[in-house]
């Protein structure tokens, strides 16, 4: 599909496109519902998931910049602290975090329109923010690219799974709906930014040719695509650094007979290293550059409960192993779950469940 076909114009069944046998595409509404949206001004928050990454800062400082554009009265809420490495991006410091800006944040929110949630397809992935949000009378819109959105809580709905981000999909809305006049520098580095870290600086997610092709649409406002990988990439602390050696020499365990390497962080390893938000970030990459290597399982164990992340390259579905054995999900190659049994009882049930699923890592990609 090229950047020119306007994807409303496709047949439907209901207000949902269905396409081949499983649903890569989902729009709830029509066409006119979403200039609607972007025509009228109204008080609108965008909220994004929590432990935001780089697609969902980078798409939700897009749209707010197209909104407050518009005329609109915007705001990004975040349920909690982004990583140091992306600090830097212009705008978030204007944005609303629930950590410590909770009366604030649910001021703005209750007195919104619309609360758009960007980079997460159901509420619970708001963490702290999933109860206000369900108490808020706004209407809501989802804009994602993760499987199985929850259709019931959102008037709106602008979903597909074969893109490689958020913000690639909030860049194909405001195609849809003639706003792209409106993208300037730093929203085009926005959305940038979101688009390569989402495909891991542009090596992995990478479906179509249309993700190239809007990345050089944006290089034509000027954007600074080296300044920009340098901020997010080579920005790393000493401890950050120290932290990536130990994991790698100390923590992993490699499965030979399984292609697969399990990373395990306590929090005495956190501790020793200093840790700050976003410091494990891309860890979990590191092992998959092993070529015997088909599945990459990180184990960081926090205060409250354990953190655990999933990649694969070729055919494995993490996004399946997540939700069949922690509840979790996320993508075919890249997906999430949270453990509530102690570091060791998860690695135990890791260890315990990855021989199930030897016919299936037993692939040469």
């Amino acid at each position: 599909m090229g950047l020119t076909d306007c994807l409303f114009t496709r047949t439907y069944k209901g207000n949902i496109y269905l396409c081949g046998k499983i649903q890569t595409m989902i729009i709830k509404g029509v066409l006119q519902d979403f200039q609607e949206f972007f025509k009228h001004p109204k008080k609108v928050s965008i909220v994004i998931h929590t432990n935001p990454d780089g697609d969902a800062l980078g798409s939700g400082l897009a749209l707010q910049g197209i909104l407050n554009k518009l005329g609109h009265q915007s705001k990004l809420l975040i349920p909690n602290m982004y990583p140091s490495f992306l600090s830097w991006m212009p705008g978030l410091e204007e944005a609303l975090i629930f950590e410590g800006q909770h009366k604030e944040l649910r001021s703005f929110l209750y007195e919104s329109d619309w609360v758009c949630c960007l980079d997460f397809n159901s509420l619970k992935r708001a963490g702290t923010m999933q109860e206000d949000l369900l108490k808020a009378t706004s209407n809501r819109m989802m804009v994602d690219h993760h499987i199985q959105p929850d259709m019931d809580n959102f008037s709106l709905i602008y979903h597909h799974l074969d893109v490689s981000s958020t913000a690639e999909l909030v860049y194909q809305l405001l195609a849809e709906t003639a706003n792209t006049h409106l993208i300037d520098t730093t929203i085009a580095s926005a959305l940038y930014v979101g688009i390569m870290t989402d495909t891991g600086s542009f090596s992995f997610a990478l479906k179509n040719r249309q993700t190239f092709q809007i990345v050089a649409k944006l290089m034509q406002y000027d954007i600074d695509a080296e300044r920009l990988h340098r901020m997010v990439y080579d920005t790393f602390t000493e401890d950050r650094l120290r932290l990536l050696g130990h994991s790698i020499s100390n923590c992993m365990t490699v499965l030979d007979d399984y292609k697969t390497a399990i990373i395990s962080l306590s929090l005495k390893d956190l501790k020793k290293f200093r840790y700050k938000i976003g410091d494990t970030e891309g860890l979990v990459n590191y092992p998959l550059s092993m070529e015997k290597i088909n599945l990459s399982i990180l184990i960081t164990e926090r205060k409250d409960q354990i953190r655990l992340s999933f990649r694969s390259k070729g055919s494995f579905s993490v996004n399946s192993f997540a939700n069949r054995h922690f509840g979790g999900g996320g993508h075919p190659n890249a997906a999430g779950a949270t453990s509530n049994l102690s570091l060791q009882e998860t690695i135990k049930k890791i260890m315990e469940v990855i021989p199930m699923h030897k016919d299936e890592l037993s692939y040469t990609y």
